[in-house]
């Protein structure tokens, strides 16, 4: 009797089985968090319903920036190669949304296309009209980058005096909030691609660096994606050396009242285009920040599965605060006299609802929507036909959550170490991997790479000098002895243990006088700011210690 209460009890707390994370993912959103956001009108007031394509898509790029940043130059320096629609210039060129796709032939698809293909991630896009799918486009290639991510070019924002002037379709520019005259919202499309692309780099020109009141109000319509976020300071081989710190450091204070993130944001600093530097003077500080971004971009295809699920974590807290709110105010409201009233006031005094909510339901304020833009967005509703509260809808957000996810995320790390080598590949990826203008290529421990002799020998009389004095032993100092020395340079001893490793070669415990003279060539590198070798190069190796060819 009552055996199907038993069931479903070990049905709730046994998470489902899935093969990959992208099926677990979208079965979850579907029979889980969708009809919690349909029952509560969430995509009227947040966020479009996801579609299958936003799962399955390749990891997307979003640039943001004033006209004129070098956006768009940028996704040629990525490319290597021009793409369709492609226009670079000082003016505002680029008054389109650009996805730049891979594609096995060139050329582009307007916006009313790409709403409809099921296959792109673009189809609830539509809910923005005509105003602004006449302004959306695909570009589509064949390049060894785009098979492992996709860009999104975006319109350069503007500043000065046109910041004030509402966008609209002959200009081909947006207004920032809803415009009467045939325009769209250019800063809810961007918090559309914000929310579902795995990085979003906001461009800045160091050579005029002004953050305008337009491009201060996109920033912030980024709220809740700052993780995604990273800033290029780009264009800065404009500038000597002392006037980049000082632009540096004022491009810093200016985002940190902008974007509240408790950690400082990332800035990369760069000339990203195939011209000659201006002023070369920080060439090594250009090529050391391009490859920290170049690693950054390159981890997006192995990271795409854990970015999906936090995102999908982000919708499912957004939705059960925003099912709290809807069910308040519906529990409020009249059923017969006086509506329109207590509509008013409840609107009015949504803030003392939230903190309601907040002290029920223990839920942290940083889930809460925006106030001002969740009333604005009430005015229109009929707050009658909101739905009461549901808890079964509420408890299966909840168990995906506590269990789903759980397991969703061991499967996302079994996928992880599968697919070790999943980077993006081609391109300006590919232009420093190998030959001498790697990064680091001849410096620190890569120094004498090319050269017949060994380059420890240059120093080593001087090392021969002191290891004598160590009383070795057979040819040999012991560890004690050579630790005495070692520790001289006062480096930490987890680096002098690495450094230990490297050098004795014949790993017996003791130095001879070339391990000893290797050894204290790393020390120099390190101590020169240079990172250590993994492994011991080849043209590292004494030349006792080399093997003879057969």
């Amino acid at each position: 009797m009552f055996s199907w209460l038993g069931t479903d009890d070990r049905r709730k707390k046994e998470p489902e089985v899935f093969q990959t994370v992208s099926e677990g993912l979208k079965k979850l959103y579907k029979t889980k968090l969708l009809p919690l956001e349909e029952s509560y009108k969430f995509h009227e007031f947040h966020s479009p319903a996801l579609e299958d394509a936003d799962f399955d898509n390749k990891p997307m790029v979003l640039l943001v920036g004033q006209y004129s940043t070098g956006k768009t130059s940028f996704i040629r320096y990525l490319l290597e190669q021009d793409f369709p629609g492609m226009r670079i210039g000082p003016e505002p060129t680029t008054d389109s949304f650009i996805a730049v796709m891979h594609g096995d032939t060139e050329g582009v698809i307007p916006g009313n296309a790409l709403v409809v293909d099921p296959k792109k991630p673009f189809r609830k896009l539509n809910a923005f009209g005509n105003a602004f799918l006449n302004r959306f486009v695909c570009a589509q290639l064949p390049n060894p980058v785009l098979e492992s991510i996709s860009v999104i070019d975006t319109p350069g924002i503007l500043s000065g005096e046109k910041q004030r002037i509402s966008r609209d379709e002959e200009s081909g520019y947006s207004c920032l909030h809803r415009c009467p005259y045939g325009g769209y919202d250019f800063a809810a499309v961007l918090e559309w691609f914000a929310e579902r692309v795995d990085r979003i780099i906001l461009l800045f020109d160091a050579h005029k660096l002004d953050i305008s009141d337009e491009f201060s109000e996109v920033i912030k319509a980024l709220k809740n994606h700052e993780d995604k976020i990273r800033v290029v300071l780009n264009k800065a081989d404009q500038i000597e050396t002392q006037q980049l710190m000082r632009v540096y450091g004022a491009l810093m204070w200016s985002l940190g009242k902008i974007v509240n993130t408790p950690e400082v944001i990332r800035v990369y600093i760069g000339s990203f285009w195939s011209h000659p530097l201006l002023i070369p003077d920080n060439r090594k500080l250009f090529e050391a920040e391009e490859q920290d971004l170049f690693k950054d971009i390159q981890s997006l295809p192995r990271n795409a599965a854990l970015r999906k699920l936090n995102d999908l974590i982000k919708r499912a807290r957004l939705a059960k605060v925003h099912a709290y709110i809807i069910s308040s105010l519906k529990k409020e409201m009249p059923s017969v006299f006086g509506k329109e009233n207590k509509k008013k006031e409840l609107i009015g005094s949504l803030g003392d609802i939230y903190k309601r909510i907040e002290r029920e339901h223990q839920i942290s304020p940083g889930d809460f929507p925006n106030l001002k833009k969740m009333q604005d967005q009430l005015q229109s509703q009929d707050l009658n036909k909101f739905q009461p509260l549901k808890p079964k809808l509420l408890e299966a957000v909840d168990d995906m959550l506590a269990n789903d996810i759980a397991s969703l995320m061991v499967l996302v790390r079994q996928e992880e170490t599968q697919r070790p080598n999943a980077v993006v590949k081609g391109g300006a990826f590919d232009g420093t991997l190998d030959g001498p203008f790697g990064h680091g290529y001849g410096e620190g421990a890569g120094e004498g790479i090319d050269e017949a002799e060994w380059v420890v020998a240059r120093d080593k009389p001087a090392y021969d000098e002191i290891f004598y004095t160590l009383s070795p032993v057979n040819g040999k100092v012991t560890g004690a002895n050579a630790k005495k020395e070692m520790v001289k340079s006062k480096l930490p001893n987890t680096v002098l243990g690495k450094i230990w490793k490297l050098a004795d070669i014949d790993k017996d415990g003791m130095l001879d006088d070339e391990e000893f003279a290797l050894a204290n060539h790393l020390i120099k590198v390190k101590l020169e700011g240079h990172e250590l070798p993994s492994d011991l190069p080849a043209h590292l190796v004494p030349p006792s210690k080399r093997k003879i060819p057969e």
